[in-house]
């Protein structure tokens, strides 16, 4: 389900001080019920490949529709070189990690997710973020853990955005349908599904 802005930047999330110039485009809150010290385990549910954020790690394997959109979007990254190592993270842009005060850079990084070009910046115990740059935009995904509202928690993803100029200014505009229509709603039914299985699995062990 798709959030109001006000349900990430009413929190205290360590990434306000970090990324401060990025802009918010989109809050979701994430189909995995839990309780106070999950957040660790919808992060390994990340690394390992399913959870993530495009066609290439199999999340979309039963979502055609997206499934299409990604693999147009990697088919023009190709064609027009957006994804090139030269306009990525330490090339094109710095790092988020070189922002980080010391008590986060102090604290576990994190998973880099080895399937989708994600990095990881840092780790807390409530809230994870990874980054990713290519040549229209510094993008972050932001994964809180936070209360339902009826007892339990449950993950809640925020991404942020720095587009590269008027590309990618007009590249982000022309995503945004595609996004909200297909793509989130498909990769929260996908992560939702997963986190199913897995709390089932934790439960049996």
């Amino acid at each position: 389900m798709r959030l109001p802005s006000t349900a990430h930047t009413s929190r205290p999330w360590r990434i306000h001080e970090v990324a401060p110039d990025f802009r918010l485009e989109d809050v979701w809150a994430m189909p995995t019920p839990g309780g106070p010290d999950d957040l660790a385990h919808l992060v390994r549910q990340f690394a390992a490949g399913r959870g993530g954020t495009g066609e290439r790690d199999g999340v979309f394997a039963d979502s055609p529709v997206p499934r299409l959109l990604f693999a147009l979007r990697w088919k023009l990254g190709k064609w027009f070189g957006w994804d090139s190592p030269d306009g990525g993270l330490d090339a094109r842009v710095a790092t988020l990690r070189d922002r980080l005060p010391a008590d986060l850079r102090e604290a576990p990084r994190g998973p880099d997710l080895p399937s989708a070009p994600f990095t990881s910046v840092y780790q807390l115990h409530d809230e994870w973020a990874a980054e990713i740059a290519n040549r229209t935009m510094h993008g972050v995904m932001h994964i809180g853990w936070v209360p339902d509202g009826s007892g339990g928690y449950r993950g809640q993803m925020a991404v942020l955005v720095k587009p590269n100029g008027p590309l990618g200014a007009l590249y982000m505009a022309g995503i945004k349908p595609f996004r909200y229509l297909g793509v989130y709603p498909a990769l929260m039914r996908s992560i939702g599904r997963e986190w199913q299985e897995r709390a089932a699995t934790r439960s049996a062990g």
